[in-house]
């Protein structure tokens, strides 16, 4: 298959930026040029909201994404920078992106175009288990919560997590999230924010909670049937340690620690509320 070259700042990576990665994989390996800080003040008139290094972290964890290569210097929105790999490429670019000048580029270089259509970027497709898990003598670890907006903490939780054993997410129902923390909330939806989840690539699973309270997972757990149940500090409640005590199940509390070198991120202060 030939190279997906994708070129952008991905600042601020939400669900429409995830389900392009994924569309744009099906054409196949994606390799994003990722705009450095400083291409990003060039071309923006403004620093990004986050870090190149923070970025180029997020981006790297995405199940889509088979390479990330940060871009220095001046760049320009319409052309490509050439000297990144050679060989059969395809430029892929959003349908609000679509622009007469890259085509021509990619005529004068060799390169195929193709434009994803908004329509092919509705909806949020599951992300299915991988049925070799089932085999696999690795341990099942779950870990539950809200991740409304989803940032470089949360991926850099789930990496930690997985390296227990097979991660499976479960996220919380709106109705529960909104009985939990108050009017306002969540900012996503159940299926968005599932989705947002599923599409790291240290995710085997992410599901939807259909319990309440803070054991809103319990009937997911009793199907999972998982070896540990993972909390953050945030999320250690005396009715989760309570129900893995009385089920068996290893209750591990990891601290909020980023990845090294990078800010320590919260939804709450991402939010504004």
């Amino acid at each position: 298959m030939d190279r997906v070259l994708i070129s952008g700042s991905f600042d601020d990576l939400k669900s429409r930026h995830m389900r392009f990665l994924q569309e744009a994989a099906r054409l196949g390996p994606v390799h994003v040029l990722l705009w450095s800080d400083e291409s990003v003040q060039a071309l923006e008139g403004q620093s990004p909201k986050f870090p190149q290094e923070e970025r180029q972290y997020f981006v790297e964890a995405v199940r889509y994404v088979s390479r990330v290569t940060l871009v220095d210097g001046p760049i320009e929105r319409n052309t490509l920078p050439t000297r990144y790999g050679s060989g059969p490429a395809i430029w892929v670019v959003q349908q609000s992106e679509d622009h007469a000048d890259k085509r021509a580029f990619c005529e004068a270089n060799g390169f195929q175009y193709r434009v994803i259509k908004d329509d092919h970027l509705k909806g949020f497709p599951e992300h299915p288990a991988d049925e070799s898990s089932t085999a696999s003598s690795r341990k099942k670890v779950i870990v539950t919560g809200c991740y409304d907006w989803f940032h470089s903490g949360h991926v850099r939780f789930f990496e930690e997590v997985s390296e227990l054993g097979e991660l499976y997410v479960v996220v919380g129902h709106d109705d529960n999230i909104k009985l939990l923390k108050g009017e306002g909330h969540p900012m996503y939806s159940e299926s968005e924010r599932r989705y947002m989840a599923g599409s790291i690539r240290y995710v085997n699973q992410a599901l939807v909670s259909t319990g309440n309270g803070w054991l809103d997972a319990e009937p997911e757990i009793e199907k999972i049937k998982p070896d540990i149940y993972a909390v953050n500090e945030d999320g250690d409640k005396p009715e989760k340690r309570e129900y893995c005590e009385a089920n068996g199940i290893d209750y591990r509390l990891l601290k909020r620690t980023p990845k090294e070198g990078l800010p320590k991120r919260q939804s709450t202060d991402l939010r504004g509320f």
